[in-house]
């Protein structure tokens, strides 16, 4: 299936926004800012809500004209476009998103025309069906590892490197000593939390320079 790449699936939704002269600010600059609000990092809603690899949420209000020999065309309404790739499968995504952060779909997911809001689990999948377009494109890094374990992953790659390069001229006995230190504490150690910046911070190896 051209959504699915391994255990990654690529969810990509185009949702057609309310038209509504009547609306003030409109409706597709009342998602603008709700967007431009949302919490970045570890506070992102996107974040606290299971298996999100990477998720974009956009407004396109037109279509642009290229020029000849390219005809003229411009959509029937704007569109909030949404392009994610998440662990497992579309529905069980979409159901954790809308068990875990409920309001900040409805709040986005509301000036879009017929959305019938989460607490309606069934229509709200349905909904979501109808909006989707097949993903051509995947952006994660891996097609058959979950969020959790490609974090683990990248935790490990960056704190082996670090012990490298901090254990370049060890004696042999502080070497094996420092080595046993770490992997225990590798082991024991939680795999970061999605959308952290763990990884622009120095790890502490446990070793010494010598």
């Amino acid at each position: 299936m051209a959504n699915q790449s391994g255990s990654v699936y690529g969810l990509t939704l185009v949702c057609p926004i309310i038209d509504d002269d009547r609306a003030v600010p409109s409706h597709d600059l009342q998602i603008r800012y709700h967007l431009s609000k949302l919490p970045l990092g570890t506070d992102s809603p996107f974040a606290i809500a299971p298996g999100t690899h990477l998720i974009r949420l956009v407004v396109l209000d037109d279509v642009i004209y290229v020029g000849m020999p390219s005809c003229e065309e411009h959509l029937n309404s704007k569109y909030l476009v949404v392009e994610c790739n998440c662990d497992g499968d579309r529905d069980s995504y979409l159901t954790g998103l809308a068990r875990h952060i409920p309001q900040e779909l409805d709040a986005i997911w509301n000036h879009c025309a017929g959305y019938p809001g989460c607490k309606d689990l069934p229509a709200f999948l349905d909904y979501m069906k109808k909006c989707q377009l097949d993903t051509t494109f995947f952006f994660a890094p891996v097609n058959d590892k979950s969020v959790t374990q490609t974090l683990a992953a990248l935790q490990t790659q960056r704190a082996v490197a670090a012990f490298i390069a901090t254990h370049q001229h060890c004696s042999d006995e502080h070497l094996q000593q420092d080595f046993k230190v770490f992997v225990e504490r590798l082991r024991k150690d939680p795999p970061p939390r999605p959308a952290s910046h763990w990884f622009s911070r120095t790890m502490n190896t446990g070793g010494r320079n010598e």
